[in-house]
């Protein structure tokens, strides 16, 4: 059978779906990227990332480990890493997630247990196609502190208080970062390559402090 190159992002939902059947096809992509899968009590998203949403992803977890390094804050990142739920019926792949609270406890782990294990401190989702299930009530289910989106153009900002998640304009896990700064951070690694774009962000962080 040909291979099917597909530019654009894809999401196909199914409902009515067990969680044995969530489970099976975790276990059939184990070693993939892609696709990714999330689930909420029996309703199941399938997302292929288009080659753009990729290139943001990479971007903005470049960029947080640029500037975490700028800061002397030790960074784990753990991708795109699967984290079931299993008593709530949940279950999701963000597209970036970041350890840093807990670092010692989740270094060298090679199976996520979120009964016991801590939730990552930050999690990036890449919004150009927006999701049929949302995510956010499943982030808030493991009490993830902070979620950062990007649609392309803003980076946005999101602070778990209570169950539900509010807007906020600096970071509380990456203290010292903002959202707008950051946006242009990331139109600038549209436009400079590779080895120009990291000098030149450190020279404007830098100079804003």
């Amino acid at each position: 059978m040909p291979t099917i190159a597909c530019s654009e992002e894809q999401r196909v939902v199914m409902r009515n779906v067990s969680w044995e059947t969530y489970e099976h096809l975790l276990e059939d992509h184990i070693s993939c990227s892609a696709p990714r899968f999330t689930y909420n009590q029996g309703v199941l998203e399938v997302m292929s990332p288009s080659p753009e949403h990729e290139w943001y992803n990479r971007l903005i977890s470049d960029l947080v480990k640029l500037l975490a390094r700028e800061m002397r804050i030790d960074l784990l990142d753990l991708g795109s890493t699967t984290f079931k739920n299993d008593p709530a019926r949940q279950g999701f792949e963000p597209d970036t997630c970041f350890y840093i609270t807990h670092i010692r406890e989740m270094r060298g782990k090679k199976r996520m247990d979120t009964s016991t294990d801590p939730p990552p401190d930050l999690v990036m989702e890449i919004v150009i196609t927006h999701p049929a299930v949302g995510k956010f009530p499943l982030y808030a289910e493991l009490r993830v502190p902070e979620v950062w989106t990007y649609d392309g153009d803003n980076l946005i900002m999101h602070q778990l208080r209570g169950r539900q998640y509010a807007e906020i304009s600096i970071s509380s896990v990456l203290r010292g970062l903002n959202a707008h700064q950051l946006s242009e951070f990331l139109e600038l690694g549209k436009t400079l390559d590779s080895l120009a774009w990291p000098d030149e962000v450190l020279n404007r962080f830098r100079q804003g402090k």
